[in-house]
């Protein structure tokens, strides 16, 4: 039997892991750079009384509470937020399952039989509107009377379950929201290897091919084929090391909130993103901002006590990473349309009884990067870019032409499972 190593545990890894393992061609080894994933056990009461002390003065310090939040600064004090650990940043998300491949269809890319075959797969629901609160339902009330169209979100989701803790971005504890996890446990199961604590530095090549990896601390692993699935930073920084040359498009999904203060709207132990509003290259949806909260001046009030929208921006793709670090910033159109969607913003807490003086921002931040090995027509049936051996594949948000500006999760695991069609029939 071949060997395939799969590096990276989250969307695209442990899809593309679990459907190589179980077509029965290939044993897959996965390495994931961080440890297995594990809820934050911190109590979150105890955590926002800390707050008076000053010890919270940088966001990067939230990585000794929760080690599994990996906080990178950049330019234009956007702060890039990525989960290290098994399931990946999946596991951070908010549990969103969207189809969303306008961009993907443009290039000649239909991943409809992929996408059926997840909704069947997995708990996706949009039947969760019995969990919202009273606040929720106004506020999508007040999307409606501003000219807004909101639509509940798909959720990766076990409604039962759910008891509204507000800390889907922390990890779950009640194993309401799906997340990647699911799927590694699946193919250990069906036979594959998932090695922990590998951070992996490059491909080995030789003649052409890869032969395999090289992992920090470890050495060298061997592989017939190696599909890089490491994310939207880290994937371009192992092509790179490789020598593989990659695209200055990074996107990141900038996100702004537009917060107030509002007496008992215990937006923290809401379902977050309960619906969407679509503006022109951004999203808004209610959504209470833990990285705000403990390390943004502004938000120096009760938990409960604070209402908040959030802007999700498709960015411009324009800017890179290496292993010296992130170059990135917001171009003049990127300003223009966040401008835009805080004014959206302002206008439906206006609805609700918000004065535009009593609003304030929560911090830029990012969570969904990629962008810098972009498809385009000419891969439209292999999903491989000629940049890369013939063993080595991407499966992750690093082939995407454009910032989705809305979550990824569904569409990264739809394109992972036509890879891993793709190898297994070739």
């Amino acid at each position: 039997m071949k060997k395939a190593l799969v590096v990276g545990s989250g969307a695209g890894g442990s899809t593309i892991a679990r459907e190589l393992q179980a077509q029965g061609k290939y044993q897959v080894t996965i390495l994931e750079a961080g440890k297995e994933f594990k809820p934050l056990s911190w109590n979150l009461k105890r955590l926002a009384a800390l707050r008076k002390t000053g010890l919270f003065l940088d966001e990067r310090m939230i990585q000794v509470l929760f080690p599994h939040m990996r906080i990178r600064k950049m330019s234009d004090k956007l702060v890039v937020v990525a989960g290290k650990g098994t399931g990946g940043t999946t596991t951070l998300a908010t549990g969103n399952a969207l189809r969303y491949d306008q961009d993907l269809l443009a290039l000649g890319i239909d991943l409809g039989e992929e996408f059926e075959a997840l909704e069947l797969e997995l708990p996706i629901t949009v039947e969760h509107r019995k969990h919202w609160s009273a606040l929720t339902e106004e506020l999508y009330s007040a999307c409606k009377t501003r000219g807004f169209d909101p639509q509940p979100l798909p959720k990766f989701l076990h409604a039962e379950k759910c008891v509204r803790c507000g800390q889907c971005v922390l990890g779950c504890q009640h194993g309401a929201k799906w997340d990647a996890c699911d799927l590694l446990r699946q193919a250990v199961r069906a036979g594959a290897e998932l090695k922990t604590g590998h951070q992996v530095r490059r491909l080995l090549m030789e003649n052409g091919q890869a032969t395999g990896v090289e992992v920090a601390g470890v050495g060298s692993l061997s592989a017939d084929v190696v599909i890089v699935a490491a994310g939207g930073l880290d994937t371009p920084v192992i092509l790179q090391n490789s020598g593989i040359q990659c695209e200055s498009k990074l996107f990141v999904d900038p996100v702004l909130c537009v917060a107030a203060p509002y007496e008992g709207a215990v937006l923290d132990r809401q379902l977050p993103m309960p619906f969407v509003v679509q503006g022109d290259r951004y999203i808004i949806s209610p959504y209470f901002d833990h990285l705000s909260f403990f390390f943004n001046n502004d938000w120096k009030r009760p938990s409960q006590n604070i209402m908040s929208l959030m802007i999700k921006l498709a960015d411009v793709p324009q800017g890179e990473v290496t292993s010296g670090g992130i170059n990135k910033e917001l171009v003049p159109l990127d300003k223009e349309r966040l401008d835009q969607a805080v004014q959206d913003c302002q206008a439906i807490l206006g609805e609700v009884g918000i004065a535009e003086k009593d609003m304030f921002l929560g911090t830029l931040n990012a969570g969904h990067p990629g962008g810098m090995l972009p498809l385009t027509p000419a891969e439209a049936k292999t999903l491989h870019n000629p940049r890369l051996p013939e063993n080595v594949y991407v499966a992750d948000a690093t082939l995407f032409p454009n910032s989705l500006g809305n979550p990824p999760i569904l569409t990264i695991m739809a394109l992972a499972k036509r890879i891993a069609h793709h190898i297994c029939t070739t």
